[in-house]
Parts: C-alpha cells; structure tokens; sequence
C-alpha cells in the first residue's frame, strides 16, 4: 500500500525574547507538533538570557560580574562558549569587540540603571582580565571588571533558534531577533530568503535595501535604533573600548553576513568600532561579507566588502 507523501506547510513561530520578539518562519511537514515546537523555541531563547542578561540581576553573567576577584565561578556551557567567542572576536578585531565595557554602557543609560553624570575609567579589556578554563567551565576574573554581552547574546539567540529547527530535520527556515537572523535552505517556490535592509534613520523605520539569503546569517549593527541624548549631543548605545566613551562616527550602520549569527553579531560592533577604512582592511582579512552605510550630510553612502 503506498503513502501519500507529507506535504511541506509554511510556519510562523514568534515570541517574546530579550525585551523584543524572536521570528521563526519555517516550511515543514504538515503534520508538525507546532506547540511542541513553539515551546522548545521559547525555551532555547529563555536559557539565553536567563544566562547572559544584564538586566536580569540573577543571570549567571551578572552573578560573574559580582563575583570576588580571583575566584573561580561555574558557568553554564552556553556562557562559556560565548565567552570564549567574545574574547577570539577581541583578539581578531585588535579590541574593537571588547566586552569589558558592562560600566561605560550602564553609565550612559543603556543599562537598567539610572546613567550616571560623568563616565568611569577606560574599560580594562576583558581579555586581560579573565581566565576562561573551558575543559571544567569556569571562569574566574583577576580585577574588577563589568561584563556585557548585549553585542553577541542576540547573535547566539539566533543560532540556537536554528539549532532547534535544525535537531527537528527542519531544512528550510529563517529565525531573526530584531536585526540578527539566520537562513538555510530555500522557500518552497526555490527562491533565496529575501530580507529587507533597514535605512539608519532615527525615529522611524524605512527599507534601504533587499538582501537575499541562503545558508548564512547576518547581523547588523547601528546608531539609529538605540540612542540617548543629553545636553543636546546623540549617542548611540556602541561603546568606543579605545575612548572609553560611546562611539561618535560618521558610519551609520554594519551589516556583516557570516556563517553564524553570534560572529556576525559581534563582528558587525567590531567593525562600526573600526570605522569604514581600518574596518575593510580587517574584513578582507578575515574573509568577510560587510555592507558599511556611511553618512555624508543628509546622504548616505554605501561600501560593500566581500561580496
């Protein structure tokens, strides 16, 4: 007796994460338990920032952030890879990414917080200051130091989102929280995921561009979405590790195209740190799809590296 094959249904999961909502657009078999799914996908973004929240203060990054000095403090696993990714970034971008900066963010007013009046010393970069012992997952700091990972939580998010679709045999999906997302394989009519490219104006949304994508994610980084302004100066949410003060530049956004979204979630900080010139000499070198939006004036100007 023959059986009819299992028809490919499109699916659309989303929830709350992160203080935003996380998007999971699949094509699977129509017989797919989707609140099993639904509740699995909540979970795998649950136990992201359960972990590595700042502004959850029993999260295990805040608890290392409050840790003595010298002291060594179990981490979850989850943490402990994204830790060890965040300082090989900082490695790999000459400090750009630095993940030192927890006081400098909170001070500004990114934190949960109150900001503060004058800004703290210079970041100690993180690479100086922790030890990372992987094989037993701990971590253990030797100076004081703020951890804050909100320039690749969201990244990892993402691709724990995939992993899940992934361990259910799903082969065609696109998963994003806010700018970060991560595709692989194909719509159902064989085309490429087509996502918009957000124009870095502040205050109001508008579409720059289209990108298709397959097998890759991508993440973008900007001045336009997360800002303050005090005593009539903006700034946005990017911290300067080499300054010690919020990012001021003339480029408006990153977006990076990697093979994971927790690398080019970090690696698009990076390089709006870097700037456009130092910022295309280290993505050709380290094999990179970037599209740098520079302002000029009221205008805005496109680079494109590696495509």
């Amino acid at each position: 007796m023959s059986t009819k094959p299992l028809v490919q249904q499109r699916f659309n999961l989303n929830g709350m994460t992160m203080g935003t909502r996380y998007s999971a657009i699949f094509y699977a078999s129509s017989d797919l338990d989707q609140s099993m799914l639904a509740a699995q996908l909540q979970q795998a973004v649950e136990a992201v920032d359960q972990q590595m929240s700042t502004w959850n203060p029993e999260s295990d990054l805040m608890k290392l952030n409050r840790a003595a000095c010298h002291e060594w403090l179990s981490v979850p696993e989850q943490l402990m890879w994204v830790l060890l990714s965040a300082l090989h970034v900082s490695d790999e971008s000459d400090g750009a990414f630095e993940i030192g900066v927890g006081a400098l963010v909170t001070a500004c007013g990114f934190g949960p917080q109150p900001p503060s009046l004058a800004l703290p010393d210079k970041p100690v970069s993180a690479r100086a200051v922790l030890e990372l012992d992987s094989a037993a997952c701990r971590v253990r700091k030797h100076a004081p130091l703020s951890l804050d990972l909100n320039g690749i939580a969201k990244g990892f998010a993402v691709d724990q989102l995939a992993r899940c679709l992934d361990s259910h045999g799903v082969a065609a999906y696109l998963v994003s929280i806010d700018g970060e997302m991560r595709a692989k394989g194909v719509k159902a009519d064989d085309s490429d995921w087509c996502i918009a490219l957000e124009k870095p104006t502040k205050g109001r949304r508008e579409v720059l561009g289209s990108l298709a994508l397959s097998n890759t994610a991508m993440a973008t980084s900007g001045d336009y979405r997360h800002w303050r302004e005090r005593d009539g100066s903006v700034f946005s949410h990017t911290m300067d590790p080499y300054l010690g003060a919020p990012l001021a530049s003339d480029l408006a956004s990153v977006s990076v195209l990697c093979a994971t979204c927790m690398y080019a979630d970090a690696w698009a900080t990076a390089l709006m740190v870097l700037g456009v010139e130092r910022g295309t000499q280290v993505a050709i070198a380290r094999g990179l799809s970037v599209i740098f939006v520079v302002r000029e004036g009221d205008e805005l100007r496109e680079v494109m590296v590696g495509f």
